[in-house]
């Protein structure tokens, strides 16, 4: 498909996205998250609903001046007019217009209860509603889309007339009529015979609405193209309340790798990965590693056996080139791990080690001598890589430490500080220095620093971003063994290594260590302890 017309992919990420527990998105998020939206190349985005909400409004009046949108068209969302009376007259309706977007997409009740009970109306009225605000908005200059809410579930009850609000919607100028699973029960099967019998009955163009509860909300929606629907809706990493929406990414990956539609401009898969971790950073959402085609982990390998197959073809255990949804395939070494995982974990950070045998055994009985003491290197590649190092030419060693303690005081009516000495030597010489912060660990952080900051000024770049604890043998109590994960960026990428020990301070300081010297490394410091 080269003609966008042919087929809509049509984002909702700013208004049904944006009505997930806990999300809140600020003018200015939506206005950035839009942006994103239209680089990944979808042909519509829904901006809000304009005079309902008062910060959707501000977003249209602001996106007609701030938005430069290369493949997209801006929607407003809103409902049909009020009961008993015209839509020229409806606030709501008149707002729609107001936001001067291309596209309205309105919500109509296709549900006899819902229209009975929810809307308190007649089913003659709310027909009328759909066909008179339809046909004000087509009169006006716009394009119209009609969301059928309830759609599967009222043609499950009364098939003629959810039938009759899509008649009405295209009669007066609808150009697209939206099956929505509302409550996001329906299962693929049933909404593939649903869409063909909506496609032969009424001959409108169909489009696709799924929300998850069932867990099928991208096979729903690819069911229902596959029946002959030309428009599907999804939010960016599938938000949306309840269980969310049918997430956009996964959807449009599987049209196109899976059923050769090509949905999207050239190139834009690609930039999948990207947008779909952009949008988690604006709506504060950490990314679900294991999210298709696009998590973190989607072409992570961890078993022994697949490594070994990876090794010899990477398609023999991926089901695409992650690189085709700007992915990457990630091996990961632990206690499950063999020769195969090591050498190419090895190979991935730079180093072919597949002509040694004898280090590879060494190493990849390390990693699981360590992992069974409580380490994991899956999450803690730069911990890895100087356990490598070690094996294989050494470790660099930019101080060698001799000793450190940490006291936390707790002072009369403020916080309590620690303070923190260390006792090593670099470049020679013997250094002695205490730090302060606001606990243990911040403590022993600037008092590190401080020991080597002249000796190795580059530190000044390394920041300590991410600390994760776990306690690894509850059982114990307060004496278990403690597990402490500590991330480090330069500013440009980070790091992550691992500590463990008897208690968190132990754990912290190991990992701590780890996540300095590695970063010098980085930093291409000359080791000269």
């Amino acid at each position: 498909m080269t003609d966008p017309e042919q087929f809509h992919v049509y984002d909702t990420t700013l208004r049904d996205g944006a009505q997930q527990e806990g999300l809140s998105l600020s003018v200015q998020d939506k206005l950035a998250i839009a942006s994103h939206l239209d680089e990944l190349g979808v042909g519509f985005i829904e901006g809000g609903w304009p005079g309902a909400v008062p910060k959707d409004t501000e977003f249209f009046r602001r996106a007609r001046t701030e938005l430069n949108l290369t493949h997209a068209k801006l929607a407003a969302f809103g409902a049909t007019r009020k009961a008993g009376t015209t839509a020229a007259e409806d606030p709501q309706v008149r707002a729609l217009l107001d936001a001067e977007t291309p596209v309205v997409t309105l919500v109509a009740k296709s549900h006899v209860g819902h229209v009975e009970r929810a809307l308190r109306t007649t089913l003659d009225e709310n027909l009328a509603m759909i066909a008179d605000t339809v046909g004000f908005l087509v009169q006006n200059g716009r394009r119209v889309f009609l969301d059928a809410e309830h759609f599967f579930d009222g043609y499950r009850t009364n098939p003629e007339y959810s039938l009759r609000v899509l008649r009405t919607a295209t009669g007066a100028g609808a150009d697209v009529v939206v099956l929505c699973d509302t409550n996001g029960g329906m299962l693929p099967d049933d909404v593939g015979a649903t869409v063909r019998d909506v496609l032969a009955r009424t001959g409108a163009r169909v489009g696709m609405h799924a929300h998850n509860d069932t867990g099928c909300a991208v096979a729903n929606s690819v069911a229902a193209v596959d029946a002959g629907a030309t428009h599907v809706q999804g939010t960016v990493n599938g938000t949306g309340e309840r269980t969310g929406n049918a997430d956009i990414m996964t959807v449009v990956a599987n049209l196109q790798l899976k059923r050769d539609l090509t949905v999207l401009p050239e190139g834009a898969l690609q930039e999948a990965t990207r947008i779909a971790h952009a949008v988690s950073e604006l709506t504060n959402i950490v990314p679900y590693s294991r999210q298709p085609y696009v998590g973190a982990s989607a072409f992570a390998h961890k078993a022994g056996l697949h490594a070994s197959a990876i090794k010899v073809d990477p398609d023999l255990y991926q089901h695409t080139d992650p690189a085709r949804v700007g992915n990457d395939m990630r091996l990961l070494v632990s206690d499950m791990a063999g020769r195969a995982s090591v050498e190419l974990k090895s190979r991935e950070l730079g180093y072919d080690v597949s002509g040694d045998r004898e280090l590879v055994t060494r190493v990849t009985q390390r990693v699981k001598d360590l992992e069974a003491a409580g380490y994991t290197f899956e999450a803690a590649d730069a911990s890895f890589e100087l356990l490598l190092r070690e094996e294989a030419e050494g470790r660099p060693s930019y101080f060698d430490v001799e000793s450190w303690r940490v006291i936390t005081e707790s002072r009369p009516g403020g916080d309590a500080i620690s303070e923190a000495t260390v006792k090593l030597r670099a470049g020679g010489e013997r250094v002695v220095v205490t730090g302060e912060g606001n606990g243990p660990v911040n403590a022993l952080d600037h008092a590190l620093r401080t020991a080597i900051g002249a000796l190795y000024p580059e530190i000044a770049k390394l920041e300590l971003i991410d600390f994760r604890v776990r306690i690894l043998d509850a059982a114990h109590g307060t004496d278990a063994v403690t597990r402490v994960l500590v991330e480090m960026t330069d500013g440009k990428t980070s790091w992550e290594t691992v500590g463990v020990g008897a208690n968190i301070i132990e754990a912290s300081w190991e990992a701590l260590v780890d996540a300095v010297t590695y970063g010098l490394l980085r930093q291409g410091e000359s080791a000269i302890s």
